[in-house]
C-alpha cells in the first residue's frame, strides 16, 4: 500500500476534532453503564416478563444495534467482544422463550426482522475473521435460498411464500394478535383499516358492529398472511452478507433473481412497486387484482415508510453484488410516483398517521410548509400525506451521483419551508433524521455542521445516561420497548463525518461508506487513539478527508475506499512542508509555515497515512467507484501486516 506522512503541524486545534474525541470517550462510558444496569452476566437482558404471539425478537436485539458500528468508528477495543457477548446472550434468551430456532427468528415479517439484524450485520462487518459468525451468516442466508428445507422460497414463482418466514419456514397468517381486529386496540386507529374493500367495513367504527372484528381478522389471516409482500425484499441482505465473505455465486444469484422479479412487477405497474403477490405468482391474486393491500404494504400500516426502506435496501444490495446501478430503477419509480402527487402544505402535525412524529423531527409549527407526499394507497386512491422522507432519496443520490437522482433531492430541498442548515435536537431509535444539514455541509453551504452535530450527539448520550440513572433495572409491565429507549450509543453523526455515508438503513440495510478508517498499529477498524477524521466533501470521483492527531504518539491510519473495498483510490493530493524554511518547519512558534501541494498515485483501495504527534493532513482523494469486487474486509490480518 502507498504510504504518506502528515507534515503540517497542529498549531490550531479544530474544535470538531476535540468534540469527536470527547464523544468517543463519553460513548465508551455509556455502553458500559447500559450493560451494567440492564444485562445479566451471560449477555442477556434482565427480563422477567412473558412473551406472547409472534412479536418481540427485534426488541431484544435493538438496544445493541449500533454497538458494532461504534467499534468500527473507533470505539473501545473490548466493545466488539461485548457486542458478540450480548448477541449470543440475547439469542439464547429468545431461544428459551421459543422465539428463536437455530439462532434465528422462527418466523415474522421482514419489517421487524430488518430491525433485528443490524447488531448481527455489524458484527460480521467488524470482524469477518470470526468463523462462528461467518457460519451463521451462511446458515441464515440458506433459509431463503431455493431448495432450502425451510420452504421459504418458491423458485417457480420467484416469491418468498409468506409475509412471516424464518428458520421455522413459512408461518402462515399474520399472527394470533390479529384473530380479531378490534376498534378498541390501542394505537391502531391512527392507521385505519388494514383491508378497505370488505362489505360494510369502510370506516373504523364499523369494526364495532357484531362479528365485524372477527370478519376483518379472518380476512387479514387469509389474504395478508399468504403469498409474497414487498417488504420481503429486505431478506436479500442475508444473502448479500453471506456473499461478501467468499463471493459464493449461489447467494448473489438468488438475491438478484428475487430483486429482478420485483423489478419486473414494478415495470408493468407504471413503475410503482406493488406490495403483494399471490401464491400462484400473480400480483393482486389475493386482493381482487389490486396491486396494493399486502402485509406492511401500501395500504397498511406505514406505506411509503416501509416500502421505500425495503426497496432501497435491496437496491443497495444489488449494487454491492454487481457493481452496477441498473437495479435502482424500481426505487426511482416508487419515489417519483409519490413526488408526482406531492404539494407544498402546512399543518404537518395534524395530518395523517405520522404527523406528530414529523412535526417533532422538523420542529414544525402550524405555519411550517413542506413538500408533502402520499404515503399510502387504497381503493380510493392515494392518501396519508407527510413530508418526503430524505433517507431513500439521499441513498439514491449517494450511490449513483447521477443528474437524475441529484435533481430529485434538489427538488425536495427547493420546496422545503424548513431551514436545512438547522441541527435539531431530535433523536429516534433509527439513528436518522439529520440528513438535511449534513447534505448542506457536503455542498459547502453549512460549514458549522460538524461542531453543531457533534454537540448534539454529546447531548443525546448525556440525556440517555440521565434516563438510565432514573430507570428501574428491568422493564415494568413486561414492556419490551424499554431498553431501546435507553440505548446511549449514538452513531449517526460519527458515521456521516468519519465515513462520508449515511448510517445503515435501520430495517435490514448493510453499512456503506466512502471511506473506512483503521488503526494500523493495532490492526483493527476505527480511529486510532487521539486521531479524529472529517470527510468534508464526497462526489462521484472525489473524497476530501481531513485527519488530525491530537496526541503525543505517532499513529498509523489506514484508509479504505468503500465499505467493502470496492472503490479505488487513484491519487492523493495533500500539503507538505517546504524544506529550507528558517528554523524547523514544524516549530510551533512559527504562525504559518509555508507548504506546497503534492500529488501521488495510489492505485489501490487502501492508503496508509502516518500521523506524527500533533499533526494534521487534508487529503483530496481521486476515486474510481466500484472498480473492484466487493468483499468483507479483514482488519486483524492483512491491515496489520501491511501497515
Amino acid at each position: 500500500m502507498m504510504r504518506i506522512t502528515a507534515a503540517v503541524p497542529l498549531r490550531e486545534v479544530p474544535r470538531w476534532a476535540l468534540l469527536e474525541r470527547e464523544l468517543l470517550a463519553v460513548l465508551d462510558q455509556a455502553w458500559r453503564r447500559f450493560a451494567e444496569r440492564f444485562c445479566e452476566p451471560d449477555g442477556r437482558l434482565r427480563y422477567a416478563g412473558r412473551m406472547y404471539g409472534r412479536d418481540g425478537v427485534d426488541d431484544f436485539y435493538e438496544p445493541f444495534f449500533n454497538w458494532p458500528a461504534l467499534y468500527r468508528l473507533g470505539g473501545a477495543d473490548d466493545l466488539l467482544g461485548a457486542a458478540k457477548h450480548h448477541w449470543e446472550g440475547v439469542t439464547r434468551q429468545l431461544t428459551e422463550l421459543g422465539f428463536v430456532r437455530d439462532e434465528y427468528e422462527v418466523g415474522y415479517d421482514w419489517f421487524h426482522q430488518g430491525e433485528s439484524l443490524p447488531l448481527f450485520l455489524g458484527i460480521c462487518a467488524a470482524d469477518p475473521d470470526d468463523a462462528a459468525f461467518r457460519a451463521r451468516a451462511r446458515r441464515f442466508a440458506d433459509f431463503y435460498l431455493p431448495g432450502s428445507s425451510t420452504g421459504n422460497y418458491d423458485a417457480s414463482t420467484r416469491t418468498i411464500v409468506a409475509p412471516h418466514t424464518g428458520s421455522g419456514g413459512p408461518r402462515w397468517g399474520v399472527g394470533e394478535d390479529w384473530e380479531e381486529y378490534r376498534a378498541d386496540q390501542a394505537g391502531m386507529e391512527i392507521y385505519g383499516l388494514p383491508l378497505r374493500d370488505l362489505p360494510d367495513l369502510r370506516e373504523w367504527d364499523d369494526l364495532r358492529a357484531p362479528g365485524a372484528a372477527a370478519r376483518m381478522g379472518r380476512a387479514m389471516q387469509e389474504r395478508m398472511g399468504r403469498g409474497d409482500t414487498a417488504v420481503n425484499l429486505a431478506a436479500t441482505t442475508l444473502a448479500t452478507n453471506a456473499w461478501l465473505y467468499a463471493q459464493e455465486a449461489r447467494y448473489a444469484d438468488w438475491a438478484l433473481e428475487y430483486i429482478d422479479a420485483w423489478r419486473e412487477r414494478a415495470a408493468v405497474n407504471d413503475g410503482v412497486l406493488p406490495d403483494n403477490v399471490a401464491p400462484d405468482g400473480t400480483v393482486g391474486g389475493l386482493h381482487g387484482g389490486a396491486w396494493y393491500g399486502g402485509h406492511y404494504g401500501w395500504t397498511w400500516p406505514h406505506g411509503l415508510h416501509s416500502i421505500a426502506s425495503a426497496a432501497i435496501v435491496a437496491a443497495l444490495n444489488s449494487v454491492a453484488l454487481t457493481g452496477e446501478l441498473d437495479r435502482l430503477d424500481f426505487v426511482r419509480g416508487l419515489l417519483d410516483a409519490v413526488l408526482a402527487r406531492g404539494a407544498v402544505q402546512d399543518r404537518i402535525a395534524s395530518r395523517g398517521s405520522l404527523g406528530p412524529g414529523w412535526a417533532d423531527r422538523l420542529e414544525a409549527d402550524e405555519e411550517t410548509t413542506e413538500l408533502l407526499v402520499p404515503y399510502r394507497y387504497g381503493p380510493d386512491g392515494w392518501f396519508d400525506y407527510h413530508p418526503m422522507p430524505l433517507e431513500p432519496v439521499l441513498w439514491l443520490d449517494w450511490i449513483s451521483h447521477s443528474a437524475e437522482d441529484s435533481a430529485r433531492l434538489e427538488r425536495i430541498r427547493a420546496a422545503s419551508g424548513s431551514d436545512w442548515n438547522a441541527v435539531r435536537w431530535f433523536h429516534d431509535k433509527e439513528e436518522q433524521g439529520h440528513e438535511a444539514p449534513w447534505i448542506e455541509f457536503l455542498a459547502g453551504r453549512n460549514p458549522g455542521y460538524p461542531e453543531a452535530a457533534l454537540e448534539l450527539a454529546l447531548g443525546q448520550v448525556l440525556r440517555r445516561l440521565g434516563l438510565i440513572d432514573e430507570a428501574p433495572d428491568e422493564p415494568e409491565d413486561g414492556d419490551i420497548h424499554f431498553w431501546q429507549r435507553l440505548n446511549p450509543v449514538v452513531t449517526e453523526i460519527l458515521t456521516q463525518l468519519v465515513t462520508g455515508a449515511p448510517p445503515a438503513l435501520y430495517y435490514g440495510g448493510l453499512s456503506h461508506a466512502r471511506i473506512l478508517v483503521a488503526d494500523g498499529r493495532r490492526g483493527r477498524p476505527g480511529l486510532p487513539a487521539d486521531v479524529a477524521a472529517l470527510v468534508r466533501a464526497a462526489t462521484s470521483a472525489q473524497v476530501a478527508v481531513e485527519l488530525v492527531n491530537l496526541g503525543p504518539d505517532e499513529q498509523t491510519v489506514i484508509l479504505t475506499s468503500g465499505a467493502f473495498g470496492e472503490d479505488r483510490i487513484d491519487a492523493a493530493t495533500y500539503a507538505v512542508a517546504v524544506p529550507g524554511y528558517p528554523g524547523d518547519p514544524r516549530d510551533y512558534a512559527i504562525p504559518h509555515a509555508p507548504s506546497r501541494s503534492e500529488r501521488v498515485a495510489v492505485g489501490s483501495a487502501r492508503l496508509v497515512v502516518v500521523m506524527p504527534p500533533r499533526t494534521r493532513i487534508s487529503l483530496d482523494l481521486a476515486i474510481t467507484r466500484r472498480a473492484y469486487g466487493a468483499h468483507h474486509q479483514s482488519f486483524a490480518g492483512s491491515i496489520k501486516e501491511n501497515a
